[in-house]
């Protein structure tokens, strides 16, 4: 027994010696050397996978990582958020927020891989990296690793294309014949996978490519068919001869948001009315709870694009200001440059029109600036526009991707071949692309999160005048790029303004200092001791005034929803 607990003893002791300092490896730029928390970027984590690597996170870094429960999903899953911040040195409300969330469509679940890359690194690299340290120093990053968690383990774990499910997991009348979810896919070779269906018919469309057999491609005029395609694999369960248009999921969540929300005969995918499930129902409340959130990121798949508002032509009534036009393409430019291959688009202008979209939700209801990135994109192949993904497959995957043809007796086509990309390949990452892929974006994250308000109060100045008053000018600069208040921040007063306090005498008037050469100021009449700042633009300052009554050490502090606390002293 004795001998039993020294070996324990000593296998425990060598663990701790290695996490303290690890000879077997050489560190390489920009990653943690020795994480104290194991997590690999070339695989996908299911519902137990997020939470197991979420809490070894908050277990490793307690100071530095907090989760909690955002809400329920339908089927009575937890929505995981995490908060990742320096949590001893202020009250996380109090600094500038950025967003991070995943997986919206549940069928695009590297978002969450995206996500959960950020909040480890964060952890990872505070102690190595001075820039990590100052950025969760001063910002907190409010992290929810998958908003579906039920479709995601739905496109796990059950037999399903590359597509589907795309929503939650909330049953749907489709074909609106009166039944719900009768006709599903089928899995009917049982290989846990809905691949294609192709029959031999001499009088076909289609042929197998000569330089890959695996491959169908439509003849030439004139040219004799091998095959035709039949679709999906499937059954026609109610016998209204259409196959697979019953399933669960099929409404839209990114058409749920309720800020340009539009019902389902002008925005396909939209449902009854805005946030009518419980996913985004959570995340509303979470954003809404945590109004200093500044900026913001939602992952979907796949094009290589950043992505921003506005979803509708126009905008709307979220219309970028031109301060905020300036703001959000300086952000997104740079983006095209951490990412190579990534577009940066706008939704409605360079894609579709989106109704009821997260995006314009986040600009419209909360101020924030917001991108949605796209992630995934052929570029990455062969770092070309070819996007011949049976080549990429043959060269690099050795045919991992690819289910091969293989014959079956369907009950209503007779023989067919099923066969084609397995559902992991097409619109999100092989392994191996992954990880970079996944840190470049977070880089992204990281970029516009640091570009959200810095605020620093500077040369507090204090003159004598007549009698006991003085008077005390104080400058606050913003050192970033993003204004405290959007532009639909000012115009709907979204957030009070930004509130500028004295302490330490008795004020007897405030003022704003619109011109100090000229001594031009702007009083303010009622309750002079703080004073109200309509916002702080990017990279600028405003100077404020006290005629104050005592004292001699002041105190001047700033109070700002999206930009921060801070303060400072003479």
């Amino acid at each position: 027994m004795q001998r039993s607990i020294i070996i324990i003893l000593s296998f425990l002791m060598t663990i701790s010696l290695q996490a303290q300092k690890d000879e077997r490896f050489f560190k390489a730029a920009g990653t943690p050397v020795n994480p104290k928390v194991s997590a690999s970027w070339n695989k996908y984590y299911t519902y137990s996978g997020i939470k197991d690597l979420c809490e070894r996170l908050v277990t490793a870094y307690p100071d530095l990582v907090k989760m909690e429960s955002a809400g329920k999903s339908y089927e009575g899953r937890d929505i995981i958020a995490l908060t990742v911040t320096n949590h001893k040195n202020q009250d996380p409300d109090h600094k500038p927020g950025y967003y991070i969330d995943g997986n919206i469509h549940s069928n695009e679940i590297q978002g969450t891989e995206m996500a959960l890359y950020a909040a480890w690194y964060l952890a990872e690299m505070y102690d190595e990296n001075d820039f990590i340290r100052e950025l969760l120093d001063d910002k907190v990053f409010y992290i929810i690793p998958t908003i579906n968690p039920d479709a995601r383990e739905n496109f796990m774990h059950e037999a399903n294309t590359g597509s589907s499910p795309r929503s939650g997991m909330v049953p749907r009348d489709d074909d609106r014949d009166g039944l719900v979810d009768e006709d599903g896919f089928d899995d009917i070779n049982g290989d846990g996978i809905i691949s294609m269906m192709r029959r031999k018919n001499p009088y076909g469309e289609y042929k197998a490519d000569p330089s890959d057999p695996r491959h169908m491609i439509r003849v030439e005029p004139g040219e004799k068919g091998e095959y035709e395609m039949l679709g999906y694999e499937g059954i026609d369960n109610d016998g209204d001869g259409e196959v697979n248009e019953d399933r669960q999921g099929s409404y839209d969540p990114n058409r749920d948001w309720g800020y340009n929300w539009e019902p389902d005969y002008v925005q396909r995918g939209a449902d009854k009315y805005p946030f009518s499930f419980p996913e985004n129902q959570a995340v509303r409340d979470f954003g809404i709870k945590h109004k200093n959130i500044a900026g913001a990121q939602s992952y979907h798949n796949s094009g290589g694009m950043v992505l921003r508002g506005p979803s509708i032509e126009n905008g709307g009534s979220e219309v970028y200001s031109r301060e905020d036009e300036r703001v959000i393409n300086a952000i997104g430019e740079m983006g095209e440059t951490i990412i190579p291959g990534y577009r940066f688009l706008t939704i409605w202008k360079d894609m579709y029109t989106v109704y009821g979209g997260e995006v314009d939700w986040w600009y419209g209801f909360m101020g924030t600036f917001v991108y949605s990135n796209e992630l995934w994109t052929s570029h990455l192949m062969f770092h070309d526009d070819s996007r011949d993904s049976y080549k990429f497959d043959k060269l690099l995957l050795f045919e991992d991707a690819f289910i091969p043809w293989e014959e079956y007796d369907h009950p209503v086509y007779g023989k067919v071949e099923i066969g084609g990309f397995d559902k992991n390949f097409g619109r999100i990452h092989p392994g191996f692309l992954l990880e970079s892929d996944a840190h470049r974006n977070t880089a992204f994250c990281f970029y516009h999160a640091y570009q959200t308000p810095r605020l620093v109060v500077r040369d507090i100045k204090v003159k004598d005048m007549q009698g006991s008053l003085k008077q005390v000018t104080a400058t606050i600069a913003n050192l970033r790029m993003m204004p405290t208040h959007s532009g639909q921040n000012i115009k709907y007063k979204i957030d009070p303004p930004d509130y500028i306090y004295l302490d330490g005498g008795e004020v007897v008037a405030s003022m704003i200092v619109l011109d100090e050469d000229n001594n031009l100021c702007e009083e303010q009449e009622h309750n002079p001791q703080r004073i109200e700042i309509q916002n702080i633009p990017g990279n600028s300052s405003v100077k404020v005034r006290w005629i104050v009554k005592g004292g001699t050490k002041y105190t001047v502090r700033v109070e700002s929803v999206k930009g921060g606390y801070t303060s400072g002293t003479n």
